[in-house]
């Protein structure tokens, strides 16, 4: 990989995890202290966010709740999918063709994961990813 390749697909990694952050702050009221995105080989991308719990939910963990923490946060998440997979779409440049939220409550970790459809399915005549 060329310095010049490593350097753009750095700055698309930063774009994604300030538009996750940007979209928990928005959509949860809070977003996470520390984000972090990576490639997963080359169609899935993933999104670490550290202590990602709202206050309310910090309490429920803390009293032993984690299940309601991960029961509630899951609804949340597929409740504004749409808005997660379009905000990577539209820095990545491919189609999402499946979105997963993950959290794991005690640590306050969230994961979003997002498998891009393969740049091979991509059609030559440039209209797209095929169907």
């Amino acid at each position: 990989m060329s310095e010049t390749h490593a350097t753009q697909v750095g700055q698309t990694l930063a774009a994604v995890s300030n538009a996750i952050v940007k979209l928990h702050k928005e959509q949860f009221g809070r977003g996470p202290t520390h984000a972090r995105s990576d490639f997963a080989g080359r169609d899935t991308l993933v999104c670490t966010l550290d202590d990602a719990l709202l206050p309310a939910e910090r309490a429920m963990v803390d009293s032993g709740r984690t299940d309601r923490v991960r029961e509630s946060r899951t609804d949340l998440q597929a409740a504004t999918a749409d808005l997660f997979i379009r905000a990577i779409e539209d820095i990545i440049g491919r189609k999402v063709r499946a979105f997963a939220s993950a959290i794991d409550p005690a640590p306050g970790v969230v994961f979003e994961i997002f498998a891009l459809h393969s740049e091979a399915d991509t059609r030559t005549d440039g209209r797209g990813p095929v169907a």
